[in-house]
């Protein structure tokens, strides 16, 4: 399994016990308020339904749903929010996309160059990275759950591309119009996803030393903290021991 599933895991974990609920509560909000834009209803609106299940899965309070849902359609006064991606290069030249959501384009741009130059990285040109990565559907199933063929079978018949076994779980990747079709489907099968997102996977991967991981692992967790990042995507591979040793010491 690539770096990506793997720390899209810790991250989770990491999110269930976080004393920074505000910050975690922000990011949503914000995914919310700006999913909300194509219409209210989450019910024709997918990534507001993708939103309003993270939200409720982070225990926010359905006021607080309700709100940014309104300030996303315009019934109530809020912050415009402008979305972009940004490019760039972490330790070992690992390639990083990050997808941003901000009322200030260049003081969000100057901050994250300045992270990335403090921590070994580099801030890079339009398309440089982006065509390292592919949007996709990504399903991470708990291997427990499901018996591999069986898991194959509904996947590919409900359209998913492919599914592939990591030590502890399968990820069950579709392309972007099939998301939804392939998770309804899971569930109505009684297979929970522990993971379920639309996401840019690495087409490539890096493998990364320990000291050269543990240096992208911390820009990795600076990035996700700033409040303007909403998602960041890398190319790195790194030994299931370092993983668990982060997850350890996160977790």
């Amino acid at each position: 399994m690539g770096g990506h599933s793997h720390w899209s895991t810790i991250k989770r974990h990491k999110a269930g016990q976080d004393a920074k609920r505000g910050k975690i509560f922000t990011k949503i909000i914000r995914e919310i308020t700006i999913a909300a834009r194509n219409g209210g209803d989450p019910d024709g609106n997918p990534a507001l339904r993708t939103a309003i299940t993270k939200a409720k899965e982070a225990n926010m309070p359905a006021d607080t749903i309700k709100r940014a849902i309104q300030r996303g359609t315009g019934e109530l006064p809020g912050t415009q929010y402008e979305e972009f991606t940004l490019e760039g290069y972490g330790p070992g030249g690992t390639a990083l996309l990050l997808e941003v959501a901000t009322d200030n384009r260049n003081r969000t741009v100057a901050e994250i160059r300045s992270l990335l130059t403090k921590h070994n990285g580099s801030m890079a040109e339009a398309g440089a990275v982006a065509w390292q990565f592919a949007k996709k559907g990504l399903l991470v199933i708990d291997s427990r759950q499901v018996e591999e063929d069986r898991l194959l079978s509904i996947a590919l018949d409900a359209g998913a591309e492919d599914v592939r076994h990591g030590d502890h779980s399968y990820e069950v990747i579709t392309a972007p119009p099939e998301f939804e079709a392939v998770k309804r489907a899971l569930q109505d099968a009684q297979i929970e996803p522990s993971l379920a997102e639309l996401t840019y996977l690495p087409q490539n991967h890096i493998n990364l030393e320990e000291k050269t991981a543990e240096q992208m692992l911390k820009l990795m967790e600076i990035l996700e903290d700033h409040d303007d990042v909403q998602k960041v995507h890398a190319n790195f591979e790194i030994p299931d021991e370092i993983m668990e040793k982060v997850a350890a010491q996160t977790g």
